[in-house]
């Protein structure tokens, strides 16, 4: 299975939030910087987490992007499964519609398999994903380790 650009910045976006300094917010341009993404794309996808009450943000002067207790205890799998929506691997009923798709054994497998991937990634949180090694290379990635100027 592959995940759309759009999950995976989302999850990107997700894993910097979830390592940036306690009462330091990021902004949506700091994000975008750091994972190398035009704004606009980061923007519409920190929208979207903050849709899902992964991200809160907060305008004005000390204003920015935070993980919320959600987004740090949250499942990966559930992010990914809220992210990629309830479509299925293949189009069976797509424009045209596949002629097979009333006895297709592959579509149920493929549906398994799908659920088989998310079933993986269910036990991992977010705080998982970022422990060592992979936090340290996020912070990095931003130079953002010390107080930021005002």
């Amino acid at each position: 299975m592959r995940l759309t650009k759009f999950t995976d910045l989302a999850l990107r976006a997700v894993m910097r939030l979830a390592v940036a300094e306690p009462g330091a917010p990021l902004t949506t341009r700091e994000v975008a910087e750091a994972m190398d993404v035009p704004y606009t794309h980061m923007a519409k996808a920190i929208s979207r987490l903050q849709h899902l009450g992964v991200v809160e943000a907060r305008r004005g002067r000390g204003g920015g992007l935070e993980l919320t207790g959600l987004g740090h205890q949250a499942s990966v799998g559930w992010l990914v499964r809220e992210l990629e929506g309830e479509d299925e691997v293949v189009a069976c009923e797509g424009d045209p519609p596949c002629p097979l798709r009333a006895a297709c054994r592959l579509r149920r497998a493929l549906r398994e398999a799908q659920e088989a991937f998310y079933a993986t990634l269910d036990p991992l949180t977010v705080s998982e994903v970022v422990a060592s090694p992979t936090g340290p290379v996020l912070i990095s990635l931003t130079g953002l380790t010390g107080p930021r100027p005002g």
